[in-house]
């Protein structure tokens, strides 16, 4: 920014770029729509009133919002690159993101940061990083890369890089290890954000004091508002799978809504297109009650101050002209979006054309020969630890449950909603397969498999028979990575991910096709949930409590510890 030149036209003397005239804004300081020109000069917000400008924009009415700030989320859950990620969101009127690329980076480790921070350079929207906190995420399982506190002491001054991304490893932190401990001092000179569902308590004071500022893992007010009391910046999450929006609005008021912000933390394509990203939050809390300028705040000028972004997130002198238009509070259709200044978006459709080089990535799929004894369980017991799943949640119960062996070996049974579920390692070909039963998917026919497992992003696989489990496996091993449904030994779809087994370079409706297309034969093969591909990630997530299952076995996550797969 030219401070003499653009405080020269500022005070009236010359031309702004563009006066957003007849129209009002959200003054997120004065509490109130207010209706007033907005003079914009080398994409920063001038001034208010009168001014002269080489292009004039008739608002006619419409109303004007601060750019929204998606302040949590992984850009690979979404299997879009960055930059067909920034094409998603942007038409929904999100101009900055904050990624924690800690997907990508369990599966490659520095290269997978390098790769996150270079193809995310675009002028249409910003896109922040937080350092990878848990690479590995646990001792639980078996990640591909490496990413250590020597890693943060050289990325943490990065212009780019915002602070340390959420610390799952919460155990870790009030038990003083060490290893956790020092990744925290070495980012203790900017933000660090938390990751602790259903820490409470003393065990919370001890969180809280190591320097973690914040939490999106409240699925229940009552946890919110402990941690809200405590000094915790609260990120309402409402992603694909975990949803927590109406429960945790409840406790937003006038006092204390300044610490609460919104965030997507994981959107699969589907939910992308169908429902939008922080627009629908923005939309859905006004629907449910809250102030329509309180509500604008927690998906801008609130996430903006929580990261020390004081340049955005309002419209002022002064700030970056991340400008939303809608036609009014109540439709809240966004007409066009602007960033610095810049028309990105209007009517749904980016206002620019950018295309990308796929990155030359060895294939990520590294493992050991597998073959129909490895994923066969001999009957030790009849009672065993299931998995069980929540509906519309990532957490899952543990379920003990009695089941009955066929010829002396443990399968899956599709009249009682209990499946066979298999992890096998893919980064390092250790041979290592973690095996346990799911309830509430629903299938009943067939399998399905997929590289996208958090955090480590190992093979996941659910089937009825385990001929179509080990197809399933040899699919995704010959595919290089991806999303695939096989029924008796034929594939009936796949969706290649060649980044990282992660993501895709292919524009959001192609990519949302093929998802659609997986969804809905596995519906066929008998699933109930909408989406169980994201459900299936989540199941190998070893920091979310109940019970999850990774490439060594099942883990108990409230304990921290591996359990057995019988019950005796």
């Amino acid at each position: 920014m030219d401070l003499k030149n653009i405080i020269q036209i500022a005070r009236g003397d010359g031309k702004a770029d563009i006066l957003f005239k007849n129209g009002r804004f959200i003054n997120v300081f004065s509490g109130k729509i207010e209706k007033n020109n907005i003079a914009v000069k080398n994409g920063y917000i001038i001034g208010f009133g009168d001014y002269e400008a080489i292009q004039e924009i008739d608002l006619k009415g419409k109303t004007l919002l601060p750019g929204f700030i998606d302040g949590h989320v992984h850009i690979e859950s979404s299997m879009l690159s960055p930059l067909e990620f920034g094409k998603a969101v942007v038409v929904n009127g999100t101009t900055t993101v904050v990624a924690d690329p800690h997907e990508i980076v369990n599966v490659m480790g520095e290269k997978g940061l390098e790769y996150m921070i270079e193809s995310s350079k675009m002028d249409f929207i910003d896109i922040f990083f937080m350092l990878p906190s848990c690479v590995p995420a646990t001792n639980m399982e078996t990640n591909g890369g490496k990413f250590d506190v020597e890693h943060i002491k050289k990325w943490i001054s990065h212009e780019r890089i915002l602070g340390l991304a959420e610390v799952m490893n919460y155990p870790g932190v009030v038990h003083g290890d060490d290893m956790v401990l020092n990744k925290i001092n070495a980012a203790k000179k900017k933000i660090i954000d938390g990751h602790a569902p259903y820490l409470s308590g003393k065990e919370l004071n001890a969180y809280i004091l190591a320097g973690i500022k914040s939490d999106h893992e409240c699925t229940k007010k009552e946890e919110a508002l402990e941690k809200l009391e405590r000094g915790m910046h609260i990120m309402i999450r409402e992603g694909s799978a975990a949803r927590n929006l109406e429960e945790l609005i409840k406790i937003v008021n006038i006092r204390n809504h300044t610490n609460f912000s919104f965030v997507t933390d994981d959107r699969h394509p589907d939910f992308l297109i169908d429902y939008g990203h922080i627009n629908t939050m923005v939309r859905r809390a006004i629907d449910l009650g809250i102030d329509p300028i309180i509500s604008v705040k927690m998906a801008s000028f609130n996430t903006a101050q929580y990261f020390r972004l004081y340049d955005r997130g309002a419209i002022a002198p002064g700030y970056i002209a991340d400008l939303v238009i809608i036609d009014d509070m109540e439709k809240f259709n966004i007409i066009q979006v602007y960033k610095r200044g810049k028309l990105v978006a209007e009517n749904g459709r980016i206002a620019f054309d950018y295309k990308e080089e796929i990155p030359d990535f060895k294939n990520t799929i590294n493992i050991k020969s597998v073959n129909i004894d490895d994923i066969r369980v001999k009957a030790e017991s009849r009672k065993i630890n299931v998995i069980e799943i929540i509906p519309d949640q990532i957490i899952t119960k543990r379920a003990i449950i009695e089941v009955e062996p066929v010829n002396g070996f443990l399968t899956s049974q599709p009249e009682s909603d209990i499946v066979k579920l298999v992890v096998v390692e893919r980064h390092h070909a250790t041979g290592n397969i973690g095996i346990g039963f799911v309830k509430g998917l629903g299938l009943k026919r067939g399998a399905i498999a997929s590289t996208v497992a958090h955090d480590s992003h190992n093979i996941i696989v659910v089937g009825i028979s385990d001929e179509d489990i080990l197809f399933a496996i040899e699919g995704i091993k010959k595919m290089g990575g991806g999303q695939i449904v096989v029924e008796n030994g034929k594939i009936v779809e796949s969706l290649p991910l060649p980044i990282a087994g992660l993501m895709s370079n292919q524009p959001l409706m192609k990519l949302r096709e093929k998802s659609d297309n997986l969804n809905k034969i596995s519906k066929k093969l008998g699933c109930k949930i909408d989406n169980p591909f994201m459900t299936l990630s989540f199941l190998a997530l070893p920091v979310i409590p109940e019970i999850k299952l990774t490439d060594k076995g099942l883990v108990e996550v409230t304990r921290f510890k591996f359990i057995p797969l019988f019950v005796n």
